[in-house]
């Protein structure tokens, strides 16, 4: 409804009229299973006489009193919003409320432990969510302290934003206590906080470089907490402390430090002050990758680096989320790499961030880095490749550009000069701009208000003797998006030595226009390989010379720098996207060159490239051959690998997920049943899931084995591999039923739905889903109108026939965009959809050649 959908108009108005002082909000999660009572008390000044609204969505407004006068709830209430008219300087709000829970991770998410039959409680209020609990002015320029209480059963931890106080148990009410939280600092409503239920906690404590002391929590629910690694969490929270208080020469500014994992979270992290909630999949039950431990550690500096930039200072508006999300991500990875033991982070942001980037940057929707945000449903469809990736891609640009001392002596001046307070972009730049003594108007211009990706690419020749006679830089730009930008990047010099490919020298350079000549390469000798973007400065795609193209493939295994592997791994991949390189080549090149990477993201990320190539873009008549040749490789590279290596553990993945033969069935049946084995590979629970869902794809097993695991593993995450695998059968009779259930109810929660959707994407042979086609376009506009954001948009992608890859999609998808043109957030996701479609058969028709 409209009065939901708050546009930046409204929230300039509504600006210029109040300011707000404080909230005192009351909750009461003592009054069922399906609504909880909300008390909230704002206290505001505003243009005298002016009118106004504020925020709330709950299930019942009980009262709404504004200045000791009582107003009529269904006079002035629409279910959105609260009218208020007539406000006098100095104001003061009550609004009383039933409110309600959710299962859709937003708002205060409510969730049933299925192993003990405990509720446990969060809230996620980012971006507009807050006022699902309180009512609240919902933008993130009118910030104000918070003062919660919250009355929950005495058994259970509850914990916000400030110090968690000592309980007191209601007269009353027995097993019933009260936490009477002291006020926030100065905050926007969308890093406030809730978060209860009979949570374990482990502490500890740092002392901040102000000299304070810092409450550390870690927390759990009862059924996880074993598996909870706080003291390895501890350390790589300290760690990050001493960066970011050192490098950003502000102490932390809030008073204690909770980290909570949670259950069916929406996303990786979120940012609240003081009291960050995490996903649970970080609380790791079985064996994962190296690359999901080190994603971990990359997600809690991530959210570390939010406390300073989001936190402490907050954008004034959702145009410039990506400068938060944007040096979150940047300040996390080099935490990382410079802080901690995972000293090839930048490797795995190339790997993963970067890819993620130049996907999305190559899309019809992609848009500047500031993007152009009119209301939330813009901003909502906005945490994407270019807000987290592009956006982190171009500050390490930056920072290339004006040098780190000076980014980080900028970057302190900024947290000083606004500390507790709403910013802009220019507040940033102008600071770097005193710092590095460069005026970063034009470099803005170029790198953050215009869209798309440029291409680089050598132009190099030689004499007979291997000299050097001329070098180049060509830049070239997509036709839609055709800027020309200044780039700070590094040449790197490769030889073969001893076996080995190694950097012999390093060139770092500004590349600007079409055609940049490179005069201090001419006389040198032209190496084995020639890598322009060595060391990963830039945000561009890179293409290899002819030669030492020829050089990468046949010794992309002999590399010895993990970073200029991944640069040439994504080199590539962007040129089999892009169809100069045909997918069967590519797929060739990952199974010769796979089984010596030594990067756990690299291989992650690469094997993930390989089976989206066999399944997708591979000609059509040659993709049932190709599965095959991918599914058999995989499990040679998993017997031939290191004996309980990640390598040995993410080949036997990737080769449950492709298996297709009757082969590789018996295979996975007896790596189940045990009369398989690979030396050293335990299969856990977690694992085990995954071969049940290979079996699934093929057909092998039915709902009477899945139902049996989930007898044998009845938790939270056993459910959500459950729903996984059924969706995951193959006919078109279980894909139909996967897709009802998602469509026809909304009593599935957030985990379920988006666990579904995974497995109904995940296929051998798409024609199953062809049937749904009629059946997707029939229900996505409804979805969109009825559903709460996150569950709409995972319909929409995930439900999507893609796999199908056909003409008659995109005809299908072009028909339903036609005939409807008055929706831009859900037209954007469908207009992706049919994008990465028609990538696929462009590709499809290259390898066909």
């Amino acid at each position: 409804m409209p009065g939901e959908n708050l546009t930046r108009v409204e929230a300039q108005q509504r600006k210029a009229t109040v300011d707000v002082q404080s909230y005192t909000i009351a909750l009461d999660l003592t009054t069922g299973a399906e609504v909880f009572r909300s008390t909230t008390e704002v206290s505001f000044t505003a243009t005298a006489g002016a009118s106004t609204f504020i925020d709330h969505l709950s299930r019942a407004v009980l009262s709404v009193t504004l200045n000791g006068v009582e107003l009529d709830p269904a006079v002035v209430n629409d279910g959105t919003r609260i009218q208020l008219d007539g406000l006098a300087e100095r104001n003061t709000l009550v609004v009383v409320s039933d409110a309600e829970y959710t299962n859709t991770g937003e708002g205060l998410h409510r969730f049933v432990d299925p192993v003990d039959g405990e509720v446990y409680l969060y809230s996620q209020f980012e971006v507009p969510d807050s006022r699902r609990v309180f009512a609240v002015f919902e933008q993130p320029d009118l910030k104000a302290t918070f003062q919660f209480t919250v009355t929950a059963p005495s058994a259970w931890a509850v914990v916000s934003n400030s110090p968690t106080p000592t309980p007191e148990e209601l007269p009353a009410a027995p097993g019933s206590s009260v936490w009477t939280f002291a006020p926030t600092p100065v905050l926007s409503s969308y890093v406030t906080a809730i978060v209860a239920g009979p949570y374990e906690v482990t502490t500890s404590e740092l002392t901040s470089s102000d000299g304070r002391v810092i409450p550390l929590g870690i927390y759990a629910r009862k059924s996880l907490f074993e598996y909870l690694d706080a003291d390895y969490i501890f350390e790589k929270t300290r760690q990050g402390f001493a960066y970011y208080e050192e490098k950003f020469d502000f102490a932390y500014p809030f008073e204690k430090y909770d980290q909570l994992f949670v259950p069916e979270f929406n996303a990786g992290a979120m940012e609240n002050a003081g009291a960050v909630t995490f996903t649970e999949t970080y609380v790791f039950r079985s064996k994962v990758t190296d690359a999901v431990k080190e994603r971990r550690v990359v997600t809690i500096l991530h959210e570390l680096a939010h406390m300073w930039f989001g936190d402490l200072v907050t954008m004034k508006w959702w145009n410039d989320l990506w400068l938060n999300e944007s040096f979150a991500e940047w300040a996390s990875t080099i935490a990382t790499a410079e802080a901690t033991e995972w000293t090839e982070a930048w490797t795995t942001f190339q790997a993963m961030e970067k890819g993620w980037a130049y996907r999305q940057d190559q899309l019809p929707s992609t848009h500047p880095v500031v993007a152009t945000i009119n209301d939330l449903e813009d901003v909502l469809v906005n945490f994407d490749g270019i807000t987290y990736a592009k956006g982190g891609s171009v500050l390490k640009q930056l920072v290339a550009w004006v040098g780190i001392d000076a980014f980080f002596a900028g970057v302190a001046a900024y947290f000083k000069k606004n500390a507790y307070g709403n910013t802009e972009l220019t507040d940033l730049l102008s600071e770097l701009e005193v710092t590095s003594g460069r005026d970063l108007s034009g470099w803005s211009a170029l790198w953050l208000e215009t869209a798309g990706v440029n291409t680089l690419r050598p132009a190099v020749e030689t004499t007979g003797d291997g000299t050097i006679s001329s070098f180049s830089i060509l830049q070239t730009a997509a036709a839609d998006y055709p800027t020309i930008r200044p780039h700070r990047l590094a040449i790197g010099f490769y030889n073969l030595d001893g076996g080995k490919l190694v950097r012999t020298d390093r060139f770092e350079i500004d590349v600007n226009g079409e055609k940049t000549d490179v005069a201090s390469l001419v006389g040198l000798k032209k190496p084995d390989l020639l890598l322009i973007n060595d060391d990963d400065l830039a945000y561009a795609k890179v293409r290899l010379d002819e030669s030492s193209l020829a050089v990468a493939i046949e010794h992309l295994a002999d590399i010895e720098n993990p970073l200029a592997r991944a640069i040439v791994w994504g080199s590539a991949w962007d040129s089999t996207r892009d169809g100069e390189t045909a997918a069967s080549d590519y797929v060739r090149l990952v199974l010769g060159n796979i089984a010596t990477e030594t990067e756990s993201t690299t291989i992650r990320t690469t094997l993930g490239q390989l089976t989206t190539a066999a399944r997708l873009y591979v000609q059509p008549s040659a993709r049932a051959e190709t599965i095959t040749a991918v599914g058999d490789e995989l499990w040679k590279l998993a017997q031939a690998a290191e004996a309980g290596s990640d390598e040995q553990f993410q080949f036997v993945k990737f080769f449950a997920n492709i298996a297709s033969t009757p082969e590789h069935v018996a295979t996975l049946q007896g790596l189940r049943d045990g009369s398989v084995t690979l030396s050293e590979l335990e299969i856990d629970t977690d694992l085990a899931w995954e071969i049940l869902e290979g079996l699934a794809v093929n057909g092998a097993v039915g709902t009477a084995e899945i139902d049996a695991a989930l007898a044998a593993d009845n938790t939270s995450n056993g459910q959500q591999a459950a729903a996984r695998t059924r969706a995951a059968l193959p006919t078109a009779e279980d894909k139909r039923a996967a897709f009802d259930s998602l469509v026809a109810s909304d009593e599935l929660p957030n985990a379920i739905v988006r666990q579904t959707a995974v497995g109904f994407q995940h296929v051998n042979d798409p024609s199953a889903l062809a049937p749904l086609v009629d059946a997707y376009f029939a229900m996505i506009a409804t979805a969109w109108k009825d559903r709460t954001h996150s569950i709409a948009e995972t319909l929409v992608v995930g439900l999507y026939p893609a796999p199908l890859a056909s003409a008659e999609l995109v005809a299908a998808t072009q028909a339903w965009l036609d005939a409807n043109p008055d929706i831009p957030a859900l037209r954007r996701l469908v207009t992706e959809n049919l994008a990465g479609v028609e990538r696929a058969l462009l590709v499809q028709e290259r390898d066909a050649q």
